[in-house]
């Protein structure tokens, strides 16, 4: 059994010191032809994401109560370090909102045949939820082909938390806490 490499890595930050390093990795290993490389991050606390969008090149904070079920991201001061790196490496940074890690917990927590199942923390199931979200949404098709996902995309996450809250575990995937809006059911 060999690796493939994947095309796409979804990577979630906080500060962004893992997403730094992961994607740091890739583009020592593989320079060029590193996947595409994009960073997620609650719409509560994107300190990354707001940085990109300065557009400076220099690490933003962001203040206010950093509310998300997203705990282990719920960072305002990015790191100068990781910054640097995710400046110059991520092709994508993202902000969603918490309906998006919850919609992650629940498809780790229900795969499809031959899937395995994995208990995931609203933290490590974010860049599932969002790359669901994107592969879903009509309204992110132009998102989906600027990232060129499609059915041939080898996609790499990175989970880094489980179950750390048992009681707001079974409130999201039992309870269905933190609902999907209707709008972005699934149909068929």
């Amino acid at each position: 059994m060999g690796l493939v490499k994947p095309t796409h890595l979804f990577i979630q930050a906080g500060v962004g010191a893992l997403a730094a390093s992961v994607i740091g990795f890739y583009h020592a290993l593989f320079g060029q032809d590193a996947p595409k490389c994009i960073v997620v991050e609650p719409d509560e606390a994107p300190c990354i994401f707001e940085s990109a969008l300065a557009d400076d090149g220099k690490p933003h904070s962001v203040t206010g109560a950093l509310d998300t079920i997203m705990a282990g991201l719920a960072c305002g001061d990015p790191s100068p370090i990781a910054w640097e790196i995710l400046n110059k490496n991520a092709d994508a940074f993202i902000k969603v909102p918490d309906y998006v890690a919850a919609k992650g917990m629940r498809i780790y927590a229900t795969p499809l045949s031959g899937d395995p199942l994995i208990i995931s923390g609203e933290s490590g199931a974010v860049t599932l939820g969002a790359f669901a979200s994107i592969m879903q949404y009509p309204e992110l098709e132009d998102l989906r082909k600027a990232l060129e996902l499609d059915e041939n995309s080898q996609v790499l996450f990175i989970n880094t938390e489980g179950n750390t809250d048992p009681v707001h575990f079974r409130q999201i995937i039992w309870e269905g806490a933190n609902p999907v809006p209707k709008e972005h059911w699934i149909t068929i």
